[in-house]
């Protein structure tokens, strides 16, 4: 679970929501025609879908776990830190509307990537920052734009912590985790922890957003 003292005052909350959830896990889309996919773990999902779904040129967001090494986890098994497993999602994208690069400079603006395995209130190796690369491109573009953020002094003295891995194999959550932010905007942790997030993304990417967020 979110260990947070925020995430405790709403923690019966959250429990009314998953109540009566079994293991019930999202399917993946299949990529259409043209599009492609990358992965990212930046602390909490609920909060690196939305970020993520606002950009222009993302047609899915799906909110699961990678960079484990136990097959199928659930949430409370990678909330354990037992799995290895990170939160993360898997972003489907058009790259004639947005390039990878793009995408990856989002991500480092969507979360605090200079956070060794937590973000903010949440701790536990499951919060961990992950840039996940498919092709040798891909991680030279991971590693520029890390020095290039390092360099400006965005987050200051602190350097950036997130690991760059090889992709291997994505699960989708569970399905009351997809959308989540959307779907529970009452939500203190949604109020408390993701929208502050979402809108740092949204205050330095302003020209990567869709119109309705823009």
């Amino acid at each position: 679970m979110k260990r947070s003292i925020l995430y405790i005052a709403c923690l019966l909350l959250f429990a009314g929501c998953a109540q009566g959830q079994s293991n019930s896990f999202a399917s993946l889309p299949q990529p259409k025609p043209g599009e492609k996919v990358a992965d990212f773990a930046a602390g909490c999902f609920w909060a690196s879908s939305e970020a993520m779904s606002e950009l222009k040129g993302v047609d899915q967001v799906v909110a699961g776990y990678s960079g484990g090494n136990a097959p199928r986890p659930t949430y409370e098994e990678v909330c354990s830190d037992n799995t290895g497993h990170a939160e993360s999602v898997q972003v489907y994208y058009d790259p004639k509307v947005i390039s990878y690069a793009k995408l990856v400079e989002a991500f480092f603006y969507a979360h605090n990537p200079t956070e060794l395995n937590y973000q903010g209130p949440d701790h536990g190796t499951s919060y961990r920052s992950i840039a996940f690369y498919r092709t040798p491109e891909e991680k030279e573009i991971i590693e520029n734009t890390i020095k290039s953020i390092n360099a400006s002094k965005y987050y200051g003295s602190a350097p950036i912590v997130t690991e760059v891995a090889p992709f291997k194999v994505f699960y989708p959550a569970e399905k009351y985790h997809q959308n989540y932010y959307k779907l529970h905007q009452d939500n203190p942790y949604i109020q408390g922890v993701s929208v502050p997030k979402v809108e740092k993304m949204r205050k330095k990417e302003k020209g990567l957003l869709k119109p309705e967020f823009s």
